[in-house]
């Protein structure tokens, strides 16, 4: 089982895109990458909205998530944010053991 958080952070001006270029550019965003249970932390950019950035942030478990939330990290995390002036919406998903099914798998081309 896996644990996905879509974290979606929309500020102003283009301080949510600011934001994730920081993460990236003080390898703060790797150290999260490197973090024992991390699976995926990627920054994409919604097309319809240039203000918003979107964290998907995949964990093995939800020991693995605690711990991180626990880290220090958090607090870097947290001052850019303040930083850049962000907001937040967050959706969680849990990941299905059984893969995709072939009902679905006819839709994907690989």
């Amino acid at each position: 089982m896996s644990i996905t958080m879509n974290l979606y952070y929309t500020g102003k001006d283009g301080s949510s895109r600011k934001f994730a270029e920081e993460m990236e550019r003080s390898g703060t965003a790797d150290l999260i990458r490197a973090e024992a249970g991390n699976e995926k932390y990627d920054y994409f950019f919604p097309m319809n909205d240039p203000e918003t950035v979107l964290l998907i942030d995949s964990w093995k478990d939800q020991e693995s998530l605690d711990i991180h939330h626990a880290s220090p990290m958090m607090g870097t995390i947290a001052a850019l944010r303040e930083k850049y002036d962000l907001h937040m919406r967050a959706e969680r998903y849990v990941s299905d053991n059984e893969g995709i099914p072939d009902s679905d798998s006819k839709f994907i081309k690989e």
